[in-house]
Parts: C-alpha cells; structure tokens; sequence
C-alpha cells in the first residue's frame, strides 16, 4: 500500500461519517463559508489588505495541514469590486522568501500581472507591496501565487495562497435566489509515478496530435495528493450548502488545484452553465457534469427542485471518498447525504458556442508542446515548439493584429493552457469549430489541438504558460513579447 492509499483510507472513514449526519437547524438561512460576502472596495488609500503568513486549514476533525495563506484564510478574503473600479490591495509578505500575487484573468500592466517572467517586482520577504489596478473586465475571477516550486511542495500553487476576486459589472440582473463560491483543492502534495487523476479518453476520442508510434520511455514522476476538500473542508466536515425548493443558486466554481483536473456533479440535478472563465457564453447550456482544470472558472445556476440531502461532489471516487465535495440539504430534509454517478459525463465547450465565421487573422502561430519523459525516478521535462523556457524573441505580437495561436499537444497529458493578461477566443478543438467561447484557459486535451483567436491589445510582455505548477516549473511555459 502506497502513501496516498494509506492516507486515503484513513480519512475515508471520517468523511463518510460526516457525509450521512442529519443536521440540525435546516429552516434557517442558507449558510456557507464562501457564500457570505466581503465588503466592496470603497475606494480610500488602500482598498484591501492581505497578508502571507503561515497558517493551519482544519480540514476536518483532527485532519489539519499547515500552509501559506492569505489572512488567515483559505480560500483568502474575497475581494467584490465594480468593473472599471480603481484598485489597490497592500500584500503584507509575513514568510522568509519573496512572493508574487498574480491578478488571474485581469487586463493589468506586466509590472502589476504578478508574475516574475514579465518584470512585475516581488512582494520582499517581511516587506510589503501594493498592487494598483483598474478592475477589468468584469466577472469571476481569482488571485493567487505565482512563485516558482520546482521540487519544493510547499510553495506556490501547492500552498493555500489563493483567493476569489469578483469583479462586478455594471448591470447584473441578478436572477437568482443565493451566491456561493466553491474552490476545488488537494492538500499534502507529494512526488509520485502514478499517472495524473484525469478521465482516460474513449475510443472513439479524436487524437489528431497522436503520433503513429509511441513514445518507450518510461514517465518520470508527477505530482498526486492525498486529501481533498471544497474551500477548507472535506466532504461531511463543514456546513452543508443549505438550500430551499425553487431555489436559483448561482455557483461559482474555481479549480484551484496545482496539478488535477476535475469533474464535478451534483447528485439529481443539472448545471446551466452561464460563464466560463467569468465570461458570459453566447448559448448557456444544462449539463451533468463540469469539468474544470486548474486555472478554470465556471458560473452555473443550479436549479434546486429535487428537495433531500445531496453529495456536490469529484466523480472519480478516490477523490470524493477522499475530501472533494459538499453537502447540498434542502430546508427540513434529515436523511443521510446521497451520491449518484451522473449519466452523461462528457465535457464539451463547444457546446456553449454559437456557428459563425471568424475573421481572417493576421498571423498564425503553431505552438507544439512535446514530453520528455523523466523516468521512475526523475522529473518530466516539457517542450514548446522543441525547446524549454525561455524563448528568446521567438514569439513576437505587434499592437493591434489579430492572432491565430494552434496549440498542439503531442503528449499523452490533458493541459491547461493559460494566457497572461489578455482574453482568447476559442475557435476549433479537434476539429470541431465554435465561436463566442472567450476565456484565459483552455484544456487542450492529450493528443489533441484546439485553436484560439487572440487580439494583441494588452502592451508588454506576456507569459504563456501549462497551469500545472509542474509542468510550467520544468519548461512549460513561453513568453510574448510586443514589437
């Protein structure tokens, strides 16, 4: 038995407990950690506050990590501001190494982005910085550590050092009932051989990038963990998301993970996913399942119409069993929680597209990611385009023009591709055309090709990279420049 079996079946006990307990007081208001929120930035000196500081997550009875956190909290204080608001958020760095805070999904200058490849300066060790920003373009979106890990586990995206920011536009209908935000996690990473907990493609998957004859070299060692929670609690050990019938709730999911990809259903019911990656989808559409990688948001209304006690939860059920869900109670329902695997688990953007022609871009760039496998006891190395980070002057935009980026994933891993500071459109994914779907990440999946449609209209230099700390850590990642 290895250490995440170990581990796994040790807490399995305790969850399951805590997943089948009545509670209590369910004719109250819905109550959740996340669905409670900060005030709004009100525009004085400094807008909000966060400290980096070690903390402790109670994850459940006697299941407590230490980490990195913002304030004291896991996910940090969620920070609601107005599109178009002037920001400034003052970081308290409390640890003895720098650290970058990264603006997920927001237009910002290079020097504000967070992130080291672009020039933007570090929070010092016991020192503090502030970011100022002008809070654009409205929707979900989410801050977070943009330090470099390598082998390191307990830095960067492996620490809790990340948080929820909503930007907030102008005119929000707000047609629904309750608002709660979720963040999928792992805790207690660790080096492993096993192969990254991701659905394993069908037969009848298309595969364009697959080469004719596989690689014989043995992988090399990945990231896995062995605890899992939504927010700061495993399944069974916080409060329930307490709903009524006829309820609207508007979930906002994030995969605030390191290393995994996810699926996530909610037994008996459908998500009408309405935004991806905070941005409103031209067809919003039901679906069983939402797959979200790391990097990844979706805004979904959930209709609550099948009254009982049900599991939000991982469909692979190491990780559920293990920590990633959350109880959904209807008022007045004491029965114990239930989980049914949904029936249709296949995820598809294009779904959320409309038909239509794009313009002619000015420029195509091939974007070819390759492995080069470690073996057991080494660590994978990455490739774009044949060589790792950096590449010097390769990848140039000039203001204005029209990009048309085609990434072609020749491994056998899903990857989570990520754009700084500026927004995409998706185009094809393997071979299936859409338009409409804006988004900052976008799952590419193994062997296979998606085309994205981007307008160079955010100055400076701009990072490119795989949203898996490790794989960006060990080459996977690229930076554009402006001519």
């Amino acid at each position: 038995m290895n250490r995440r079996e170990f581990v796994r079946l040790g807490y399995a006990t305790v969850i399951a407990a805590g997943a089948g307990k009545p509670r209590p007081g369910l004719g109250q208001s819905p109550a959740h950690p996340m669905s409670t929120l900060e005030p709004k930035a009100t525009g004085h000196a400094a807008d909000f506050s966060l400290r980096i500081a070690p903390t402790t997550v109670e994850l459940a009875p006697q299941v407590v990590v230490s980490t990195i956190g913002y304030s004291d909290k896991v996910p940090g204080p969620l920070l609601r501001v107005r599109e178009g608001q002037r920001v400034a958020v003052e970081v308290v760095n409390d640890t003895d190494v720098p650290e970058y805070v990264h603006w997920h999904g927001l237009f910002v200058p290079a020097e504000v982005d967070g992130a080291e490849e672009e020039g933007t300066p570090p929070v010092p060790p016991h020192g503090r910085r502030r970011y100022q920003f002008v809070a654009k373009p409205a929707g979900s979106r989410w801050y977070h550590s943009h330090t470099e890990a390598m082998l390191d586990l307990h830095r960067g995206a492996y620490t809790g050092q990340f948080g929820f920011l909503m930007i907030d536009p102008a005119n929000d209908p707000g047609l629904y009932d309750q608002e709660v935000f979720l963040a999928l996690r792992e805790w207690e990473p660790y080096l492993s051989t096993m192969d990254q907990d991701e659905e394993q493609p069908g037969p009848n998957d298309p595969m364009p990038e697959k080469p004719a004859k596989s690689d014989p070299r043995p992988n090399g060692l990945e990231v896995s963990a062995p605890l899992y929670s939504i927010n700061d609690k495993m399944l069974g050990a916080g409060e329930p998301l307490r709903v009524r019938p006829g309820q609207r709730v508007l979930m906002h999911l994030l995969n605030a993970s390191a290393s995994q990809i996810h699926r996530v259903a909610l037994s008996g019911h459908s998500f009408q996913v309405i935004a991806l990656d905070g941005n409103p989808v031209p067809a919003p559409q039901p679906v069983e399942v939402i797959e979200i990688a790391p990097g990844e948001r979706v805004d979904a209304i959930v209709e609550m119409n099948q009254p009982g006690v049900w599991i939000l939860g991982e469909l692979r059920n190491v990780a559920r069993q293990s920590g990633m869900g959350i109880v959904v109670e209807y008022a007045n329902q004491q029965q114990r929680a239930q989980w049914s695997p949904p029936r249709k688990a296949r995820w598809d953007y294009t779904i959320f597209g409309k038909t239509a022609s794009h313009p002619a871009p000015d420029q195509t760039v091939d974007m070819v990611f390759e492995k080069v496998p470690g073996g057991p006891h080494g660590i994978n190395h990455w490739l774009v385009n044949g060589k790792e980070y950096p590449h010097e002057r390769e990848f140039v935009f000039r203001q204005g023009r029209r990009y048309r980026l085609v990434f072609h994933n020749r491994s056998d891993d899903s990857h989570p591709l990520h754009i700084h500071r500026h927004l995409f459109e998706l185009v094809e994914l393997n071979g299936k055309p859409t338009s409409g779907i804006k988004k900052d990440t976008v799952i590419v999946p193994a062997f296979g090709r998606a085309a994205v449609d981007l307008v160079a209209d955010q100055p400076g230099l701009t990072l490119f990279h795989c949203h898996i700390q490790q794989h960006m850590d060990f080459g996977f990642k690229a930076l554009f420049r402006y001519a």
